[in-house]
């Protein structure tokens, strides 16, 4: 068999040509970036733990929930930057189940990962979102603070069946915005339930908030817990997007717009506060745990 030009093939040529056939019909692999950031801490293996992939386009939603479902963190947040808008970004979250509309720790850890090793090098970014546009600043100390909306519960009454069951335990009071907000006394309540997950995951909200005010030799105005079985989450180490509930929650029993929090799941982590009318500012630190590639056809 002779080439096109008339000159018979080399057996170099014959191994690349085969070669070329052979990677279009098996084309490699694509490559994403992965970053694995444990958000709301200042060292590794406390607060929670997030995944990062910053894209320059979206996958199919599809092949995003399986790469969230393989990483089996709470949340793997996903970025495409803004055409135009060097600091812009689309965002979305997605559980080892669900995609979810707002995230606020896989949005501190996007944006920690932007400015640690993405040589991002604005003060803030802007995060396009279902939930509309989130801010990011970066702090003199380092610690990054979150915009997200305020989210103020409303009193239910009746309290939602099955919710006492659920938390194994009675609330004082129980209120809702996304989240049942089930407030108890002490922080010793809180840090005792052994939820029956279950019974909270047929709950019509995403996730049940139990909380109780916080140490005051501490410094610590309320602490909370959080459980979301419904979108494969059991109990989330740090939640920053529960506090958009928690914030408006205390900042009126306690009569104060600035809070510091603590979530006291096992791994923990503390939270600084404020409350801005309709917004909520929420800061933390973050640390990176790994970084790497994922592979995928």
């Amino acid at each position: 068999m002779e080439a096109a030009a008339g000159r018979p093939r080399t057996p170099a040529r014959r191994i690349l040509a085969k070669a070329s056939r052979e990677i279009l019909k098996n084309p490699p692999p694509s490559v994403i970036r992965y970053f694995h950031v444990d958000s709301f801490a200042q060292k590794p293996f406390t607060g929670n733990p997030a995944g990062v992939c910053p894209l320059q386009a979206w996958l199919p939603a599809e092949l995003m929930q399986q790469i969230a479902a393989e990483n089996n963190l709470a949340e793997t947040a996903f970025i495409v930057p803004r055409a135009g808008a060097p600091a812009e970004y689309d965002i979305r979250w997605f559980t080892p189940t669900v995609e979810i509309d707002l995230c606020g720790h896989a949005t501190l850890a996007a944006a920690y990962v932007l400015f640690a090793h993405l040589g991002f090098a604005e003060p803030a970014v802007v995060f396009h979102s279902q939930s509309g546009p989130l801010h990011v600043s970066r702090e003199a100390d380092g610690r990054l603070t979150l915009d997200f909306p305020s989210r103020p519960p409303q009193v239910l009454a009746p309290h939602p069946t099955g919710l006492t069951d659920g938390l194994r335990a009675t609330p004082v009071h129980v209120l809702a915005a996304r989240d049942v907000l089930a407030v108890f006394n002490t922080e010793a309540e809180v840090l005792a339930l052994k939820p029956d997950f279950a019974h909270i995951a047929a709950l019509e909200y995403v996730g049940v908030i139990a909380t109780a005010p916080g140490s005051a030799a501490e410094g610590i105005d309320f602490v909370s817990r959080f459980f979301a079985p419904r979108v494969g989450v059991p109990e989330d180490p740090v939640t920053g997007s529960a506090h958009s509930t928690l914030i408006p929650y205390w900042a009126e029993k306690l009569g104060k717009t600035e809070l510091r929090a603590r979530q006291i799941s096992p791994r923990g982590g503390d939270l600084w506060c404020r409350l801005r009318h309709d917004r909520v500012d929420i800061s933390g630190y973050a640390v990176t745990y790994k970084t790497g590639e994922i592979l995928v056809d």
